[in-house]
């Protein structure tokens, strides 16, 4: 039986795509290998979001290839939005990968790869090393995966996709570029893929899309799905990545709110404080529009964990800009925050329109000084929980800490937990926990009743 491996880079979407690519790969009768060193397939999945993470994945690919030389029938595989986005001129680059396949395409994976291994066969015409012969980029606005259920590794946590794709165009953005346009899964889909992830043993279900609140099918909306999921038996926390902040209506707070089962957390993309760059950024919302939206949801969700992400340098970002992210910070006190410096992506619209003249170093700079102040109001934020007494689903073994364990709160905040004497709590168990102490990113506490 062939051996393939995959490795994952990127979102929970990418996530939960590896586990799809699993699945095709084992009806047509693959099997997991223990490594790289062990597979006759490696499937690298990929993101183009920032610069780095293009960077990062051109040089594992380069390092994989090496592996090539010891085992000759090895085919290497780059997989997602990397190759989607860059498309036949990334491809050129890397002449020891096989086979270059963008989302659309996953379902065609094993006809691919027969196809591949035909092409390089000796005395074939066409041979491998032809860009254009190893491009699987279509385009498919059909294509949801709904009937291929995911293989996932043992856990507390399922990754349900509900919709791919995102229609936003973010003028910074490379997902649309990468993932294509947006489509939604059925309900009754989602409603099917969250109950057998119930009935394999998971505890947790997370919804994913790029845009996951725009979901919408056969006149339903994101709220009526909430409304149907929250009551599913054997589900302990569901939660939901990413949404967008335009997508809130008092409803869907009102939704969130009623239902035990559902988070308490809001992941709010804010990007940026200032409203000249929000509107350059197309982001659809003004600073006082996502201000009232955080009143909103710590009124009607309360206890509610509320973090972000934030982009530090964006064309034309003046320090007015700049501070003006920095005071709603102050104002919102994010629990936790990711950070990044902007690099252009290809073929967005601030790549073609807009002059990147933010300096490398005041980027960098900013990016620190954000860096430090959300440190501090995590800190603060996490401190102020010390004393309380949370149920924390466990996930777990704490890495290098004894029988301590790990899991998390409803509100998503990752705790550490010493049991108490004589209990050995099991991944999927809810446990009630003190809390004792606790850092900017994690609160510890011990195991009660």
């Amino acid at each position: 039986m062939p051996r393939y491996c995959i490795e994952t880079y990127g979102c929970q979407m990418n996530v939960a795509d590896s586990e799809l690519l699993a699945a095709i790969l084992a009806r047509a009768g693959w099997a997991a290998a223990g490594g790289p060193i062990d597979a006759d397939l490696i499937i690298v999945n990929t993101c183009s979001v920032r610069e780095r993470a293009v960077e990062r994945v051109t040089g594992r690919v380069r390092t994989l290839a090496s592996l090539k030389a010891h085992h000759p029938g090895l085919r290497i595989v780059l997989a997602g939005c990397v190759p989607q986005h860059l498309g036949a001129q990334f491809a050129a680059l890397l002449p020891d990968v096989d086979l270059f396949i963008g989302p659309d395409a996953y379902r065609r994976l094993p006809e691919l790869l027969a196809e591949a291994a035909a092409q390089a066969a000796p005395g074939h015409a066409a041979g491998a090393s032809d860009p254009a012969g190893r491009l699987a980029l279509e385009r498919d606005r059909q294509e949801t995966y709904a009937d291929i259920p995911p293989l996932r590794r043992r856990g507390v946590n399922a990754w349900v996709t509900i919709m791919r794709g995102c229609d936003r165009f973010c003028t910074y953005c490379a997902v649309p570029f990468g993932r294509g346009r947006e489509r939604s899964l059925p309900g009754g889909a989602v409603l099917t893929a969250v109950r057998q992830a119930v009935d394999e043993g998971f505890r947790a279900v997370t919804l994913l899309g790029q845009a996951v609140t725009s979901w919408q099918a056969a006149g339903h909306d994101f709220a009526w799905l909430i409304d149907q999921l929250a009551l599913v038996p054997g589900l302990v926390h569901l939660r939901f990545l990413a949404p967008h902040p335009t997508d809130f209506s008092p409803r869907l707070l009102e939704t969130v709110a009623r239902h035990a089962v559902v988070a308490r957390h809001l992941h709010l993309p804010l990007q940026s404080g200032s409203d000249r760059i929000l509107a350059a950024m197309r982001r659809g919302y003004t600073r006082d529009e996502y201000l009232a939206l955080v009143r909103d949801a710590r009124r009607l969700i309360p206890g509610v964990s509320i973090t972000t992400d934030l982009l530090l340098g964006f064309p034309g970002e003046t320090q007015n800009d700049y501070q003006q992210t920095l005071d709603l910070m102050d104002e919102v006190r994010f629990d936790s925050a990711f950070m990044f410096a902007y690099s252009p992506r290809a073929h967005t619209y601030a790549a073609r329109m807009l002059p990147d003249d933010v300096p490398a170093e005041v980027k960098q700079q900013r990016l620190s000084q954000v860096i430090e102040r959300q440190e501090r109001h995590s800190g603060e934020r996490f401190a102020a929980l010390v004393g309380t007494r949370r149920p924390v689903l466990v996930e777990g073994r704490a890495r290098h800490a004894g029988r301590q364990c790990f899991g998390r709160c409803l509100d998503f905040r990752p705790v550490v937990i010493t049991p108490a004497a004589g209990a050995e709590p099991s991944p999927g168990d809810v446990v009630e926990v003190e809390i004792t102490r606790t850092t900017s990113h994690t609160l510890t506490g011990r195991q009660v009743g």
